[in-house]
């Protein structure tokens, strides 16, 4: 089963990475454990979902299209019996949406068998393919992680740990992998640090995820995050942390906490819920506007709508509601059914808008479409004027880290003035946070990590990690997890 996905998208957001869940635990139900934390990642992807069993004689995994509970059933969970288990939830930036590049990738080498999981993107994926395919090797998907999975293979004479090292100086870009034998699991963050991975315990056993909020799902304690460029190995004999690569600077995807994360994650020390009410509160300092109500769009603009009603005195309210049993309506066939999207997901709060002077606030705009359907269902509400708040900067470049942004050229901010998009959408008025404030709001999350630790590329064109020449040119041609 495939889905094919559009560029007319109806839910206008950067879309959803990848989510991983690792489980070091002899004797404990490893796959209903990686069940529950992908559970709680869902966010991060919803096209296909997977989980990969070690039981020391071999690897057992299933792989399916969908949602978590799609992909799953209790059968299916207690046929996947062993220590080690390592899961993956999927949304595809530039690889097709098909059952064959749903991961954990699982392949034979020379050592045994072997489980991979990827979030992020390697910028320099095209040519390791191209150099590997002309040696000999075969390529059965269109992922990048495919790559991955080749180099492991050609230093599979190494050690893993070797291997591994070998392969992160080889691939370029973002990549939080994990990496598991019949009996080991190893995790890897890239020398950067641009996607989150963080290491707990479960009593004895250990766990490794995109995101805490899957610790907190299983009830596991946070131990740490993993560090840019380190690789953690569990076996039998415990657990040791190898310092791979370093970068003269860290360069954490900011979007991770304007909008990708669940709020009551903590990534590399910050509270994602924390640092979108100080957006919110910085966005009030920078932007006061007389009005009788503050509502969010939800998820992901509630916390920052609320850090703005805190600071301005304006009541918060919720003006919006979201359905959240919609599932995935971006793959719907038809364009009148796209075009409904909004409304099945959103909808305005009569009583709370109606005759009111409302300021909305939204995490970001893409391409605008959306916002100006939300701004006209609150207006068909009653409301008597919106005024549309941004918790981030205009986004004006696409990102090739493992976020699925349009080309420039459909990124509205790239292409209209403030004042057109506010004509665009049909607010009275339209208000960015600046570069500035939302460097002040992390900042005061945590002082102790610098301005120029998070990658703001989506935003101002400085990418951390090079991009090469003509990427635009083959990047749908199979990079991207």
């Amino acid at each position: 089963m495939s889905y094919e996905r559009t560029h007319d998208l109806p839910w206008d957001k950067m879309e959803e990475e990848c989510g991983l869940i690792g489980i070091y635990g002899p004797g404990k139900d490893v796959a209903r454990l990686a069940y529950f934390g992908l559970f709680a990642l869902q966010h991060r992807g919803q096209e296909s979902a997977g989980i990969a069993v070690g039981n020391e004689r071999a690897i057992l995994f299933h792989k399916g299209m969908g949602l978590v509970t799609e992909a799953f059933d209790e059968r299916k969970l207690k046929e996947l019996q062993g220590d080690v288990a390592i899961g993956h939830v999927r949304y595809s930036t530039t690889g097709s949406s098909l059952l064959a590049n749903a991961q954990p990738l699982i392949f034979r080498y020379s050592k045994g068998m072997m489980a991979v999981a990827h979030n992020g993107n390697l910028t320099n994926a095209a040519e390791l393919r191209h150099n590997l395919a002309v040696t000999g090797a075969v390529f059965q998907t269109t992922t990048d992680t495919e790559v991955v999975v080749n180099l492991l293979a050609r230093y599979g004479q190494s050690s893993l740990e070797e291997a591994l090292i070998k392969t992160m100086i080889d691939i370029k870009g973002s990549y939080s992998l994990l990496v598991m034998t019949e009996k080991r699991l190893l995790a890897v963050r890239d020398p950067h640090g641009v996607r989150p991975l963080c290491l707990g315990r479960l009593g004895d056993a250990y766990v490794i995820a995109s995101e805490s909020c899957a610790l907190d799902t299983l009830g596991a304690d946070f131990v740490r995050d993993i560090e840019p460029g380190e690789i953690i190995s569990i076996d039998e004999n415990g657990l040791v942390s190898l310092k791979a690569l370093t970068q003269p600077r860290r360069a954490a995807c900011i979007f991770e906490y304007i909008y990708f994360a669940r709020p009551d994650s903590v990534i590399d020390g910050i509270s994602v819920n924390q640092a979108r009410r100080a957006m919110g509160r910085q966005l009030a300092l920078e932007c006061k506007i007389d009005a009788d109500i503050v509502i969010g769009v939800p998820d992901s603009g509630t916390a920052a709508a609320i850090g703005y009603a805190q600071e301005s005195g304006i009541p918060f309210d919720q003006g919006l509601m979201k359905n959240r049993y919609v599932g995935r309506t971006f793959i719907q066939p038809t364009q009148e059914i796209r075009a409904q999207s909004v409304r099945l997901k959103l909808n305005a709060v009569a009583k709370a808008v109606e005759g009111k002077r409302v300021i909305m606030i939204d995490d970001s705009i893409v391409r605008g479409t959306t916002s100006g359907k939300i701004v006209q269902m609150l207006r068909h509400a009653g409301a008597k004027e919106v005024h549309m708040l941004v918790s981030s900067p205009p986004i004006t470049h696409p990102c090739y880290y493992g976020i699925d942004t349009s080309v420039r050229k459909e990124l509205v901010a790239a292409t209209k003035t403030i004042e057109e998009i506010c004509e665009m959408i049909g607010a009275e008025s339209l208000h960015y946070l600046s570069r500035e404030g939302l460097l002040r709001a992390m900042t005061e999350q945590n002082p102790h990590i610098a301005d120029d630790n998070y990658c703001m590329a989506c935003f101002c064109g400085s990418y951390p990690i090079e991009i090469p020449i003509g990427l635009d040119k083959y990047a749908m041609e199979g990079c991207g997890c």
